[in-house]
């Protein structure tokens, strides 16, 4: 039996390290699962796709038919997208602690630093047929510890652009396919399209999809192509009054209030509605199509750097407060293995070497072409950074928000604003 529930919950960010630290505890052998009788395993998830959930119903049907002896029932339960940690984090704090969670990447280092997750390492070498050196080493790193692996990245996703072209032909603007032939797919070429699409025939430009002017660290998609960073690669020195992200702060916010090239701040248009006529955005969202306009899928554009891949990498992870982690380590292994991985790579490009193949992949995704595969998944991954992570990043979401809010209104001095980020960032950088 497969059971799901939502649960809505808001609270601070900040309260992430105290719930954390609730729930540190000790190793847990997760190699061999022997529970007295069957369990009822709880994942939670931040999908609330239907296609998405059957699909994990189908795989957690098979297990338990295979292993009745340790699992009775799966429940996927869903947590809002946008309060996802927050919920998850109140959970472990309030003793409801699930079996399994999806990890967001920027929350990466905290949970793995934080001793709240079992060491999936050998559950995966030891299970047969898992094919573990498959792997790819880099897909692991943020999730690995000295020896260990406390998370599987179950989602390598690269950030790309969905084209809404019906609205790019009635609008007769260049196509995007063929500027990106050309050499010339640029955000100033996007802006462009955006603007003018918006002003000959209504609606909306372009959108960083789940950006909403609060979570900011969606913006990586667009900063990248200026080659800015939150913070400095070992995580101690603020980035935001860098040259490169004044830059590509002031670009955006010229490209909001001047341009009007997205929607602002109290806007919510939606790209799969068919009034915007670009998102940025992962391939996962494609299950949204619905049929009602063409569209087409491209790379990110260059910025002034060149052209930066961006993916968003999510992990499962075994919570070592959950009833029973070597059984929830087993069915991790399950879920994720080969197989299964080839099935979720419709959703979810997997960090498996063998997977990250065009062909294999239009198997499972049928709405995306062998091309748009090979140009944004395969293409996508080589050489992609993450968004921001860190070891406090649930503190630093929360400031840097606060502080940024200031800079969405036509009249923000994008370096005034910038400057008051790093003030206040700054010394959570060096906790």
């Amino acid at each position: 039996m497969v059971q799901r529930r939502s649960i809505t919950t808001a609270l601070t960010a900040s309260f992430a390290t105290v719930a954390l630290a609730a729930c540190n505890g000790s190793g847990t052998d997760v190699s061999e699962p022997d529970p007295d009788e069957p369990i009822d395993l709880r994942m939670t998830v931040w999908t609330a796709d239907e296609s998405q959930l059957a699909l994990f119903d189908d795989i957690a049907d098979a297990y338990i038919a295979e292993n009745p002896d340790l699992v009775s029932s799966v429940t996927f339960e869903s947590l809002p997208f946008d309060d996802y940690t927050t919920s998850l984090t109140t959970q472990l704090a309030g003793g409801n602690t699930p079996d399994l969670a999806w990890i967001f990447e920027s929350t990466a280092p905290e949970f793995v630093g934080s001793g709240a997750l079992a060491d999936l390492r050998p559950a995966l070498e030891e299970s047969e047929g898992y094919e573990y050196e498959d792997l790819l080493p880099a897909a692991l790193e943020l999730w690995s510890q000295d020896d260990g692996l406390y998370a599987y990245p179950f989602s390598n996703s690269p950030f790309a652009v969905f084209v809404n072209t019906d609205r790019i032909d009635e609008a007769g603007l260049p196509d995007p396919q063929q500027l990106l032939a050309d050499g010339e797919w640029t955000f100033d070429a996007m802006r462009e399209l955006s603007a003018e699409s918006a002003d000959e025939i209504g609606g909306h430009g372009m959108e960083v999809r789940d950006f909403n002017y609060s979570i900011w660290e969606n913006l990586a998609m667009v900063w990248g192509g200026w080659d800015a960073e939150a913070w400095t690669a070992d995580g101690t020195e603020c980035g935001f009054t860098q040259p490169e992200m004044v830059e590509a702060m002031s670009w955006l916010h010229e490209a909001i209030f001047v341009d009007g090239a997205l929607p602002g701040p109290g806007s919510t248009p939606d790209f799969f509605g068919g009034d915007m006529t670009f998102s940025i955005t992962q391939i996962s969202r494609a299950s949204a199509l619905d049929g009602s306009f063409e569209w087409d899928l491209i790379p990110l554009p260059a910025g002034p750097a060149g052209q930066q891949n961006v993916i968003g990498q999510a992990g499962l992870g075994v919570l070592q407060n959950g009833q029973d982690p070597a059984v929830a380590a087993d069915f991790l292994a399950y879920f994720t293995n080969p197989e299964n991985a080839e099935a979720l790579a419709a959703y979810f490009p997997p960090p498996r070497e063998s997977l990250l193949d065009a062909a294999v992949l239009a198997e499972g995704n049928p709405m995306l072409s062998q091309e748009q595969l090979e140009a944004v998944v395969v293409g996508g991954i080589d050489g992609a950074i993450t968004k921001p992570a860190h070891a406090n990043f649930a503190q630093l979401q929360s400031t840097i928000r606060g502080e940024l809010d200031s800079l969405w209104t036509a009249q923000a001095d994008v370096d005034v604003v910038l400057a008051d980020v790093c003030e206040a960032a700054q010394p959570l950088l060096e906790d």
